[in-house]
């Protein structure tokens, strides 16, 4: 799927909208979106994810999941699929 069709995915499944900060591609009640739809992209989303403050999730193609979870360790972010389904479980980031 395109960066636009995940986007779209999201907005449906999970009632999410655009984030008003531009921080996040998408804000839902279960947290924070980054959208992340090929492998060159995922780094890059995890990067800008990373400051956030709540519950982060990057959104994949469930194909890209072996190039995104080794992206993710460490930093909390969770991680779903076009389908809204949990493949990593996210984190609170610890308070510094």
């Amino acid at each position: 799927m395109t960066h636009d069709q995940l986007q779209s995915a999201m907005i449906s499944k999970l009632s999410a909208e655009p984030d008003p900060s531009g921080r996040a591609d998408l804000i839902c009640p279960k947290g924070s979106l980054g959208i992340a739809a090929d492998n060159k992209q995922i780094k890059k989303t995890v990067k800008r994810l990373r400051p956030l403050e709540g519950y982060r999730y990057l959104v994949i193609n469930r194909a890209d999941l072996f190039a995104a979870s080794p992206a993710t360790i460490g930093t909390k972010i969770g991680i779903l699929d076009a389908n809204g389904s949990l493949l990593k479980a996210a984190d609170l980031p610890r308070t510094r």
